[in-house]
């Protein structure tokens, strides 16, 4: 009969997750988390090839749903922009949206946030403002089409508003903010970039 290693690799999971969050990726022990989770650092690879594999593991389906998220948002905006609906942006409550998921996956977000240096991961605040601007750009691109005056601006600056804005959301996980207070700060964020982004668009 299989050896069932389900156990094991929640023991690993969890001590893995101490670990790294403690200590972060570059400073994490394998043979602590091994010790951790009662078995020999040789027995960490059955499950995990390796220790950027085992933090992959603790963050990646977070993510990835982020990520979703993210999409899904976009299509819902160019369906609205499609009908003329100018109000999507104005009424838009993105920090809310994406706070309340970050703090569902909290674990995750400190990891990438705080401790993902060394890994795939520590690019992601970056990552995720080329991503945001490239669809603020497209947004602006499909008003223009609809008709709708904007301002012209400075791509450049765009660049650096947009990247204050993602990083501004995740400000909630490096201070440690409990949710309500995170979900405080997502209507804070909500209302003031949504006033400074109409000013700056000028729609």
């Amino acid at each position: 009969m299989p050896i069932d290693k389900t156990a094991s690799h929640e023991k690993i999971v969890a001590a893995a997750k101490n670990e790294f969050l403690t200590y972060g990726f570059t400073d994490a022990s394998m043979r602590h988390i091994a010790e951790e989770a009662g078995m020999s650092a040789s027995g960490l690879y059955k499950h995990f090839d390796s220790k950027e594999e085992m933090f992959s593991a603790l963050v990646e389906p977070a993510y990835q749903g982020l990520l979703n998220m993210f999409h899904l948002d976009t299509n819902d905006k160019e369906q609205a922009f499609g009908a003329e609906d100018v109000s999507a942006l104005e009424t838009a409550q993105d920090a809310k949206l994406a706070i309340s998921y970050i703090y569902d996956h909290l674990d995750a977000f400190r990891l990438i946030i705080c401790k993902s240096q060394g890994t795939k991961y520590e690019n992601f605040l970056h990552d995720m403002s080329v991503m945001e601007e490239k669809k603020t750009l497209s947004f602006m691109d499909m008003l223009k089409k609809q008709g709708v005056k904007l301002n012209e601006f400075s791509e450049r600056e765009l660049h650096l508003l947009t990247t204050t804005n993602i990083s501004a959301v995740f400000q909630a996980v490096e201070h440690n903010f409990t949710r309500e207070e995170a979900m405080h700060y997502a209507d804070t964020l909500d209302r003031f970039f949504s006033s400074a982004w109409r000013e700056f668009f000028g729609y």
